[in-house]
């Protein structure tokens, strides 16, 4: 095994008979053949035709496109075609900068392939022995990889949220830290995969941020959604994420960029241009 699989397991995708979603001639995401197929049926909402998928053109407001597209992805969830209903309004748009087109459930990103963002925390404390990270444990409830491995904060990007309040919610919530702790935290980039999903495909951007904490300090988890964490030294990081599966999916890819931001993998290492690229899809 090796980090080049962990980022190979996050792209693993096939876009064949894919037809982009597009709206006022900008494409802001994928239809997989099956869902164009099944949002032919609502012609009032989406305009699917043989090269792309749009949307109605009297839908010309991102409210009247939220009210509608939502109505749609409520039958399909009914449907089957959604495992669950999350109730977090995410943002659709070609880039995280723009105004967003309309407003759509978490869980429905997939199936009209839009880009969707979270936000990544590095928690970590300088010691005798060099940097440490604090490393979280998924609970066994969750939905999405229970039981594996994590940053210490990490979190969807709803639209409803700036990114420092998200921040700042998020840290409270998974690590019990303060919002002026919080907002120490430093931005330090991205990483971005393209991934299948069982009804569409996830196009996924996570915020990254590095946050060092004194020696002495325990993060507390407030909501449930981990189990407890441990300090790991950043050799026991790198041969986790190497060597196996243990840390969620994308978790390892926000590893692997901190090991190389730190300096832990080196130029010298022969994956190494490999590792920066793929960590940018």
């Amino acid at each position: 095994m090796s980090f080049l699989d962990r980022i190979e397991t996050c792209n693993k995708h096939d876009l064949t008979g894919a037809k982009p979603f597009v709206l006022e001639g900008r494409q802001l995401g994928w239809v997989k053949p099956q869902i164009a197929k099944e949002l032919a049926k609502f012609g009032g909402v989406f305009n699917v035709q043989e090269m792309e998928v749009s949307l109605a053109a009297k839908l010309d407001t991102p409210a009247k496109r939220t009210k509608a597209v939502g109505e749609v992805m409520k039958v399909l969830y009914e449907k089957g075609f959604l495992s669950r209903w999350v109730g977090e309004p995410y943002r659709v748009a070609a880039n995280f900068a723009e105004t967003p087109a309309f407003i759509i459930e978490r869980a429905a990103t997939p199936l009209i392939g839009a880009i969707s963002y979270g936000i990544h925390v590095n928690g970590y404390v300088r010691t005798d022995q060099g940097i440490k990270m604090w490393v979280g444990r998924r609970a066994k409830d969750r939905i999405v990889s229970p039981g594996k491995l994590d940053q210490m904060v990490a979190g969807g990007q709803p639209a409803d949220l700036t990114l420092e309040e998200n921040l700042v919610k998020e840290c409270a919530e998974e690590a019990g830290l303060s919002a002026d702790v919080a907002k120490q935290a430093v931005p330090i980039g991205a990483v971005s995969y393209c991934l299948d999903h069982p009804h569409g495909l996830r196009r996924d951007v996570l915020f990254n941020y590095d946050l060092e904490l004194p020696e002495g300090f325990t993060p507390t988890c407030t909501d449930g959604e981990v189990e407890g964490f441990e300090l790991m030294g950043l050799d026991e990081v790198e041969e986790i994420v190497r060597s196996g599966d243990d840390f969620k999916f994308n978790c390892s890819l926000v590893a692997i960029d901190f090991l190389i931001r730190h300096g832990h993998i080196k130029p010298e290492h022969e994956e190494y241009l490999d590792l920066v690229n793929g960590l940018h899809r």
